[in-house]
């Protein structure tokens, strides 16, 4: 059964970066068999995806929101998906997830406040 473990969250400035990860441990299929997601859950809002690798790495989908500030890799040696998040707003501040087929991570907190 795979696990994933996101890390990497935390309180940002607007304008400020974070680098979430998300490593892959468990049995099962190989990590670079599945493409990877992630999504994000504010506070009274519907989850929603913000980005999608697929196997080799290249990305199929960024939300309108994160497009030119978010940027999601994977590095499938390390069984590692991340996602650096540059000029960070207010409206960022969700609880972000990984996401590998039917495998979620517990999620990690992002804060944007000044």
């Amino acid at each position: 059964q795979v696990q994933l473990v996101e890390s990497g969250g935390g309180l940002a400035q607007p304008g400020g970066s974070l680098r979430l990860s998300c490593s892959s441990f468990g049995s099962g299929k190989g990590f670079s068999d599945y493409g990877m997601a992630w999504y994000r859950q504010a506070p009274g809002r519907h989850r929603e995806l913000v980005a999608a690798l697929d196997t080799t790495g290249a990305p199929n989908y960024y939300a309108d929101a994160v497009k030119g500030r978010f940027t999601a890799s994977r590095d499938n040696a390390k069984n590692t998906v991340y996602l650096q998040m540059n000029s960070l707003k207010p409206e960022d501040t969700a609880v972000y997830y990984c996401v590998s087929g039917n495998a979620w991570g517990q999620g990690t907190q992002v804060s944007v406040s000044s």
